[in-house]
């Protein structure tokens, strides 16, 4: 689990919110990638100053009532995001 890390945005990627798209979106030289509400609520969060665990209890305030899945769903998320090389750690 990455629970200590500090993630980032890789500096290949922009993440932003997008009106046309009704969307966060991450672009990169080679496309855009449209992300569903809950990757975007967690992308903004990445800021390489919060760590994974305070991503976790920052989402789990903003959205109460399931504490459990918020974490298993962030840390799944994150994993991701690092071997998709969106993310990376300060």
């Amino acid at each position: 689990m990455i629970t200590d890390e500090r993630p980032r945005l890789s500096p290949q990627f922009v993440f932003r919110w997008e009106a046309s798209q009704d969307a966060y979106i991450l672009l990169y030289p080679e496309g855009l990638i449209k992300l569903n509400p809950a990757a975007g609520e967690i992308l903004k969060r990445c800021d390489g100053m919060r760590t994974a665990d305070a991503i976790v209890a920052d989402l789990d305030q903003a959205f109460p009532g399931q504490p459990e899945a918020i974490a298993r769903d962030t840390q799944a998320f994150l994993v991701a995001a690092y071997n998709k090389g969106w993310l990376r750690s300060t």
